[in-house]
């Protein structure tokens, strides 16, 4: 059987997105169906619509949800019906050389939903990320289920799905952010502003903020920045020094995903620092480093994927974090909207209106 719900589809490369009837197949052996609270609006949407990631239309946008469990198919004893879950696009297999590592944030194999949902006519629908929660109700693989604490606001505990994960994780699992380190984060979005969140959580003494605008600038003194700079104004390499003693910062998270900022980070750290990035560059996109500068300033440069989070792990305790009042997600929620507001969502986002607009259902 097939359950009938509305869902916001990209039917085709920049065209607008519409809200349509989308058929959500019963759960099959390792899947789960999930009613949607709620979905963050994500760049990663966007860059499904304009056809960045693929051309695999039509798409069922909204990846960044928290909801419920309804039904599980044949197998699943990760979660059971009635379980308040967020939903990630990283279920790790516990079977590949990764895991078997002992490292499954790693995971070579992850995987999602066999079953597709379709629009009425029967065309399958490629899920964003695998998820595709834009939709009253949506059906993914078990394992990108986590189970939290159902006393935080959906709206708020869907973007750890994501955005804020992708940040918070990127200082502290893959940057490695210690009590008294100094932290540069370029690029004050959500993953930014995420990342000076998570380095202020991780104990950095010096959290310095990087951006073009001063509105995003003072969204990352909120979060926890000690020092920003507008670098339309100031060259960032320079100031990220001259706050630091002249040395660099420990770790700088680049969360744009553009050369010229890499390269901005990349010198303005300290020598044997770390530089992380988790801003997503477009496929055409080229680094040229000088090789032996890349040898000479020691220390490492990593990508971060997802923040290299393991969602068992990490969205429980940081959901704990939140009900205690230690981490002020609810700040990186700018607006909630109806499913029909979409479109404009994304308007709001490139003009960098919003921090999250958020989806209620």
């Amino acid at each position: 059987m097939t359950t009938s719900v509305r869902g916001v589809v990209a039917g085709g490369k920049d065209e607008p997105v519409s809200v349509t009837e989308v058929l959500v197949p019963d759960p099959g052996p390792g899947e789960a169906l999930v009613r949607v609270q709620a979905c963050g609006v994500c760049h990663t949407d966007l860059h499904y619509k304009r056809g960045g990631i693929g051309d695999d239309f039509p798409y069922l946008l909204g990846h960044e949800a928290a909801g419920v469990v309804e039904t599980v198919g044949d197998g699943v004893t990760e979660v059971a019906p009635g379980d308040f879950v967020i939903l990630n696009w990283r279920a790790v297999c516990g079977q590949c050389r990764a895991c078997l590592r002992g490292r499954p944030w790693y995971c070579f194999n992850t995987h999602n939903a066999r079953q597709k949902m379709t629009l009425a006519d029967g065309t399958p629908l490629s899920a964003a990320l695998g998820i595709g929660a834009f939709a009253e109700k949506t059906l993914v693989a078990a394992g990108q289920c986590t189970k939290v604490n159902p006393s935080i606001a959906p709206a708020t505990a869907g973007l750890l799905g994501c955005g804020v994960m992708a940040g918070i994780g990127a200082a502290i699992n893959t940057g490695g952010v210690g009590r008294g380190d100094s932290v540069a984060v370029i690029g004050c979005g959500g993953v930014g502003d995420a990342a000076v969140l998570g380095a202020r959580l991780a104990g950095a003494k010096t959290i310095i903020a990087v951006d073009v605008d001063d509105r995003k600038l003072e969204w990352a003194k909120d979060f926890g920045a000690t020092h920003t700079i507008n670098s339309r104004n100031t060259d960032p390499v320079e100031g990220i020094r001259a706050l630091t003693g002249g040395f660099g910062a420990d770790v700088v998270i680049e969360a744009i995903g553009r050369p010229q900022t890499y390269e901005q980070a990349f010198y303005a750290r300290d020598l044997a620092g770390v530089v992380v990035l988790v801003g997503v560059p477009t496929p055409e996109m080229k680094l040229e480093l000088p090789l032996l500068e890349v040898f000479g300033r020691g220390g490492a440069l990593k990508s971060s994927w997802y923040g290299d989070c393991l969602p068992s792990r990490d969205f429980p305790m940081l959901v704990d974090l939140h009900l205690q009042g230690r981490l002020p997600l609810e700040k990186f929620v700018s607006e909630t909207i109806g499913i029909g507001d979409v479109e404009e969502a994304f308007t709001r986002m490139e003009r960098g209106d919003v921090l999250r607009s958020v989806v209620v259902f």
